[in-house]
């Protein structure tokens, strides 16, 4: 089974199985059971948390055939339902803002509009990454916002509601979806792998929900594609050889090179971890992460608290003793450098120069 498959086999058909976006899923259930039903809402959040999911599932509630005046969640089994599932309904149109943006496709759009539903109550457009349309095309877009047919409900979804208009801004009703934490992905991959009798290491399946970045689409696309390479049997190497991961113990070296400004030792180091294959953009970004984490602890131990979901209680042992090998404005000024090298490895033709630079500058 492919990635794709994987994802899409689990993706939610009712909303009690969206994770982690309680309030918002409240929300869309008491609207529907008092009928109240918006003509223009606006999905924000990551890429991945869930966004263009809940869409689908209100497009289906919405035109549910067979769903009660006291329930909201759509039936599954009504024509309708079945169409959208299958993505072949007439009454849901589904437009990518990023490869149909300009000023034509409103148009387009606009004329659709004019045609009552097929077989349904409402019609309902999805326009995903609606952020990239032009100005345009925002503007023929606000026409019909402004006075929609009461049988037309649109849902745009954004990674960046910022750039959307604040006249499109104020005409919809907007959702804000939170990051997916640590423990509900994993959960979630552990049910996918208990379902398709995939083996796996508690670790391997924590670094690929690392890797997703609260993202359970990345995830679950992440776990089929080594599923498929390591033929069902997911361990913590498969997946620092696939997505060019740097566990914790290697890092940890690196770090201590770093509180003692070793500079030979770091020099190493980097070189050594290019000769092996890793990513230096991944590298670069787990250190990072890593001394963003001795920052916080260093600033209050308390704060350890926001960290409880990514790192083990070992991890946070080791985390604790080197954050007393530091200083705290050498901590922040290595911080700052790291940041500036991971823009600079996008443009450097020799990948080590510029983790050299820093060691030789700053230790």
């Amino acid at each position: 089974m492919s990635q794709l498959v994987l994802y899409r086999k689990y993706r939610p058909q009712l909303f009690a199985e969206v994770i982690n976006q309680k309030t918002i899923i409240n929300t869309l259930s008491n609207a529907l059971l008092q009928g109240q039903v918006s003509h223009a809402y606006l999905f924000t959040g990551l890429r991945g948390v869930g966004k263009t999911t809940v869409a689908r599932l209100l497009a289906k509630a919405l035109n549910c055939q067979g769903r009660k005046p006291n329930q909201f969640e759509p039936c599954n089994k009504c024509e309708s339902c079945k169409a959208i599932k299958a993505g072949n309904s007439l009454d849901l149109i589904e437009i990518d803002a990023a490869s149909n943006r300009g000023i034509e496709d409103v148009r387009s759009l606009k004329e659709n509009i004019k045609f009552p539903p097929v077989s349904s109550k409402y019609k309902i457009f999805i326009i995903d990454e609606a952020h990239q349309m032009t100005k345009e095309a925002f503007n023929a877009l606000l026409k019909t916002l402004e006075e929609p047919p009461s049988y037309v409900v649109f849902i745009l979804a954004t990674t960046e509601p910022d750039k959307l208009p604040a006249t499109i801004l104020s005409r919809v009703e907007r959702y804000d979806f939170k990051k997916l934490n640590l423990d509900d992905i994993i959960g979630c991959l552990k049910n996918i792998c208990k379902q398709e009798k995939i083996k796996f290491e508690d670790e391997a399946l924590r670094l690929v929900a690392l890797h997703s970045e609260g993202g359970l689409r990345d995830a679950q696309s992440l776990l089929g594609q080594i599923s498929l390479v390591t033929d069902k049997n997911i361990t913590k190497k498969s997946v620092e050889e696939l997505v060019g991961a740097i566990n914790f113990e290697k890092i940890k070296k690196f770090i201590i090179y770093l509180a003692k400004k070793d500079k030979e030792k770091a020099l190493e180091f980097i070189n050594d971890t290019y000769d092996e294959g890793y990513d230096l953009e991944v590298f670069n970004k787990e250190t990072l992460n890593y001394l963003r984490k001795i920052l916080l602890l260093k600033i209050s131990p308390s704060l350890g608290k926001i960290l409880e979901k990514e790192t083990t209680n070992e991890e946070m042992a080791v985390l604790f003793k080197q954050a007393e090998s530091f200083d705290t404005p050498y901590l922040e000024k290595l911080l700052k450098r790291f940041i500036e090298i991971q823009i600079q490895l996008r443009r450097t033709p020799i990948p080590t120069l510029p983790f050299e630079l820093c060691i030789s500058e700053e230790l």
